[in-house]
């Protein structure tokens, strides 16, 4: 508005000065009004441009106005000279509504290529959160793909592998009983019956990956749990050199869920942090209100995991250990939302990882 009310004060200033020249100037000067006269186009063609085809037209007939008394008073007479005037005045009307009909034309084609413009952006803006949210329906049909055949291998080997290996366990317990410790054959025996019972859980991995049992919802008291889990991992932790943390819980935090899930979820994390920090390194876990939940933290100094490991953690059968079956954070990401919550994973490389697992707070029913 204030843009507006300037302009138009310097339109009518420029057209009160060239009328003042015109007016001032003798006449016998024929060549100055000549070039007066074209002065007049400079506001009527700004008008145009600024106010479109009512401002321009506006302008050219206000200088008509201004200009006439001029040619009446003081050119007055002169047939061949009032022609040219009047017919100057005359254009003076053509060339400032033209001028401005084309203006506001290109002003409003403008206005019409920016809301085009708008559009296609919250179009693609569209698109692409549509396609953020195909290739996410796409990645859960991989992952539900993967968990069917998952499904199939571990009904096979439930049958396949898991009898013979307890007949294999069987046996070789048998045998160990005819050796005293220190015996060579002793120790071998018992790599193998340690080793079947490695293959037995990666089985067992399979069965709880792809057939979960449902567990009984009630209270878990946090500090319970977390305590439970420090003391399983203390000798390990021990033997590594690294120092675990246990910060202190509230006595009153608890969740909703099945301890015993809770508890092999959270197995899995430190089990998997402690493998991934190097002797003098710790291995911190938490847990601290949040909102209508709490947030359980597990917090290594280990080497981090890369951004390119870290998309494809929670997929199953990825692993970056050597001997490692990729089922342990897919079975914990799978037990934590079977509860409600949700599990983050903030990693670095060379400053460590952070597990957080969040689960719903347990609310006493009345």
């Amino acid at each position: 508005m204030k843009s507006s009310i300037i302009r138009i004060a310097l339109l009518g200033l420029s057209i009160l000065a060239i009328s003042l020249l015109h007016y001032l100037t003798p006449l016998h000067l024929h060549y100055l009004h000549d070039i007066f006269q074209r002065l007049y186009y400079l506001p009527i063609i700004l008008a145009a441009f600024w106010f479109g085809f009512r401002g321009g037209l506006a302008c050219s007939i206000f200088v008509s106005v201004v200009y006439v008394p001029h040619v009446l008073f003081q050119w007055g007479g002169l047939l061949t000279v009032d022609m040219e005037k009047y017919l100057e005045i005359v254009l003076y009307n053509i060339v400032g509504g033209v001028t401005g009909w084309l203006a506001q034309r290109e002003r409003e084609r403008s206005r019409e290529l920016e809301r085009t413009a708008a559009g296609l952006e919250e179009s693609y803006r569209t698109l692409q959160r549509q396609s953020e949210r195909i290739i996410a329906v796409e990645e859960h049909l991989r992952r539900a793909e993967k968990l069917s055949t998952l499904g199939e291998m571990a009904a096979v080997l439930a049958h396949e592998i898991r009898n013979p290996l307890g007949s294999i366990r069987g046996t070789a317990e048998i045998l160990r009983d005819d050796y005293k410790p220190g015996n060579p054959k002793f120790e071998f025996i018992e790599i193998q019956i340690k080793e079947t019972e490695r293959l037995n859980r990666v089985v067992e991995d399979f069965l709880r990956m792809a057939r979960p049992q449902p567990g009984e919802i009630r209270r878990c008291a946090l500090r319970e749990e977390l305590e439970t889990i420090a003391a399983l991992v203390a000798t390990d932790a021990r033997e590594r050199g690294i120092r675990l943390d246990l910060q202190p819980v509230p006595a009153d935090a608890a969740v909703r869920g099945d301890g015993e899930k809770l508890r092999q979820a959270f197995l899995n994390i430190v089990i998997n942090a402690l493998q991934a920090t190097p002797p003098g390194g710790s291995v911190e876990i938490s847990a601290q209100p949040a909102g209508p939940a709490w947030e359980i933290g597990f917090r290594d100094s280990g080497a981090g995991i890369t951004p390119e490991a870290r998309e494809r953690i929670f997929e199953p059968f990825f692993t970056t250990k050597p001997d490692g079956t990729g089922l342990g954070l897919a079975i914990t990401k799978k037990i934590v939302e079977g509860h409600g919550g949700t599990l983050e994973v903030a990693s670095e490389a060379g400053r460590g990882t952070t597990v957080v697992v969040s689960l719903p707070v347990w609310e006493e029913t009345p």
